[in-house]
């Protein structure tokens, strides 16, 4: 998920976060300790949260950032790795113009830096493994995806799983180096040698919803506003039930 709401850029100057108390059994302190460059615009921060109880693949949480004079901004992101990673969490962000939280993550947050979260939230989006999951994501909208597709080869889940996922160009295609057989990519502005460019369309997705395992496909969608509408027609149009299609949008 990403940001909708810009107040001033607070954060821009390092030494300038704090982390605020916590609110017993709410807000948990979590300890930034990596930073992975994903794509030139989007990045993954890893972050230590010894109480953190665990989530369910496509949950998200709250993320609280605090300044010394008691200004305060929060944000809702989708958390990208698996639940099985005990004790951590990860967050890919993308660096949004004159986003104040992401650009003080992209710009100005190192290991160490200390920021407050509440969660896991939200149960709709959520892939708890034990259906046929077929995947639609556009830009940052892969990232609670990415989850369901690490949660899915953590546990070496039997359970038939497709990902179709859309990015302007190669170079903007987050987790890249992580996709294997079971990602379809789609490029719609350059691809490498030989690709079709263009928009998702029927021939992307019609081929994976016949597959049709057993209790059918269960789908989850999300990028912006534009093409979640877009990607839920066509899986409509190629026989997929609207009741089973669940949608995440941002922007």
């Amino acid at each position: 998920m990403t940001e909708t709401f810009v107040p001033p850029a607070r954060f821009a100057v390092p030494g300038r976060i704090a982390v605020g108390e916590q609110t017993a059994s709410v807000w948990q302190t979590a300890t930034l300790t990596g930073i992975r460059r994903e794509t030139p615009r989007a990045a993954t921060f890893r972050f230590s949260v010894p109480a953190w109880a665990g989530h369910l693949p496509g949950q998200h949480l709250m993320l609280r950032l605090t300044a010394p004079d008691g200004y305060t901004a929060q944000r809702h992101y989708s958390i990208a790795s698996a639940p099985d990673d005990c004790g951590h969490i990860e967050l890919t962000l993308d660096h949004v113009d004159s986003g104040e939280v992401s650009g003080w993550f992209h710009t100005v947050a190192r290991p160490g830096d200390q920021v407050e979260v509440r969660g896991p939230l939200s149960g709709f989006f959520a892939w708890p493994g034990d259906r046929p999951a077929l995947l639609v994501g556009a830009g940052s909208g892969v990232v609670p995806l990415m989850s369901m597709v690490r949660h899915h080869r953590a546990r070496r889940l039997d359970v038939p799983l497709r990902l179709l996922v859309s990015a302007r160009s190669p170079e903007e295609l987050i987790y890249a180096r992580e996709f294997g057989a079971e990602t379809t990519r789609v490029f719609t502005r350059g691809g490498p040698p030989g690709t079709p460019v263009g928009r998702l369309s029927a021939a992307h997705l019609a081929p994976v919803v016949a597959e049709r395992p057993d209790g059918g496909w269960e789908a989850y969608v999300c990028g912006s506003n534009a093409f979640a509408e877009h990607a839920s027609r066509l899986l409509v149009a190629a026989g997929l039930p609207v009741d089973r299609i669940r949608i995440e949008r941002f922007g």
